[in-house]
């Protein structure tokens, strides 16, 4: 039996990174096209062509090497095995120059961005990301800044290119009533760009009688957090400021509705997941106004200049002290949250893709 459209599903993570949360609330929607999912695992009510295990980030370069070697050498022959006539990526990865005709997903282009020396990453994205671009019949991305950094870092033309936001589960993020805590929250990575060290330089401002904390909730990494705890024990902020290492999937909500604020100062963003996450929430939020995080916020968060410390401290201070603001952020947040849902990501999604079948 032939199958004319191929989602790759190869690099699926077990943990809810940005990628498998796009991927595992967008491939639902798409079901109307009767797609052949190629996956490790298989998925109730799809048809699936099995894959090798041990291709995904949770397996760190090892994974990702596997992946692009198996892209590269064993998806052409199952394309062409299934009689396929579209493959679609939930990350820029595809055979090239085989004859795959592919559409893409674009997150961002963060490595080009904030470049780090001998990173294999900058490399991967210098060399390999814009081959598979130029040769997808369409590329689909998460945000219009994103959007913009294809076609300046690459040049690739705006009409190949297709914002589309992303969204929440509006099962999970929601007003859960609790009791209001004293403590700003940041989820994320610990990277330089996410700004983490210029956060806990604009907390240290903060002064000390507002009695709050600082919450990180991530994934601890052996190459920037120590650096964070020394700064945090130099600042003499141990007794305030909190590592919370990797929360899991079923934590989140809570932890978000108690917080003071969701603070979230990247340098850039493709996207912002955990804006989105806040505001459905009703938990006010600080962010960039900068990137996608101005374009995803509007005006439904207090947007700050990520290289100031002090206008973030400012921001920080003021949701401590001004009960009204609180209340006038949360109203904001729950009316933008609207504006997100997987089923309008999906519908939209499927809308191109039926274009190329």
């Amino acid at each position: 039996m032939a199958h004319s459209f191929l989602i790759n599903l190869s690099c699926l993570p077990n943990r809810p990174t940005g990628i498998a949360i796009y991927s595992q609330n967008l491939f639902p929607h798409l079901q109307a096209l009767n797609p052949t999912l190629l996956t490790a695992h298989p998925i109730a009510d799809f048809a699936c062509y099995s894959v090798p295990a041990g291709m995904t980030p949770d397996e760190g370069t090892k994974g990702h090497l596997r992946r692009l070697l198996w892209t590269q050498f064993k998806l052409p022959g199952i394309y062409k095995k299934l009689q396929s006539n579209l493959l679609f990526s939930p990350l820029p990865e595809t055979p090239l120059s085989v004859g795959c005709r592919s559409v893409v997903m674009a997150h961002d282009l963060i490595p080009l961005r904030f470049p780090q020396p001998f990173s294999r990453l900058t490399a991967y994205f210098r060399h390999y990301i814009p081959r598979v671009l130029q040769q997808s019949s369409h590329i689909v991305c998460n945000s219009q800044a994103t959007a913009d950094d294809l076609t300046q870092f690459f040049g690739i033309p705006a009409d190949k290119i297709t914002p589309i936001w992303l969204a929440y589960d509006a099962n999970h993020f929601r007003v859960l009533n609790l009791p209001k805590r004293n403590y700003f929250l940041h989820i994320g990575r610990r990277e330089p760009y996410k700004n983490v060290q210029r956060l806990i330089e604009a907390f240290a401002l903060l002064p000390s009688h507002l009695d709050c904390e600082l919450w990180f909730a991530g994934p601890d990494d052996r190459r920037y957090t120590p650096t964070l705890i020394e700064q945090v024990k130099a600042l003499q902020l141990e007794h305030r400021v909190k590592f919370l290492n990797y929360v899991p999937h079923e934590d989140l909500p809570a932890l978000i509705n108690q917080a003071i604020a969701m603070v979230y100062p990247s340098l850039w963003e493709g996207f912002g997941l955990p804006v989105v996450e806040a505001m459905a929430c009703g938990t006010p939020v600080i962010t960039s106004n900068c990137g996608a995080l101005q374009e995803i916020a509007a005006d439904a968060a207090l947007l700050v200049d990520p290289y100031n410390a002090s206008e973030l401290a400012a921001a920080m201070q003021s949701l401590v002290m001004e009960a009204g603001m609180r209340s006038h952020y949360r109203a904001l947040s729950l009316e933008r949250a609207k504006q997100f849902s997987w089923e309008k990501t999906g519908q939209t999604t499927a809308a191109i893709l039926q274009q190329y079948l």
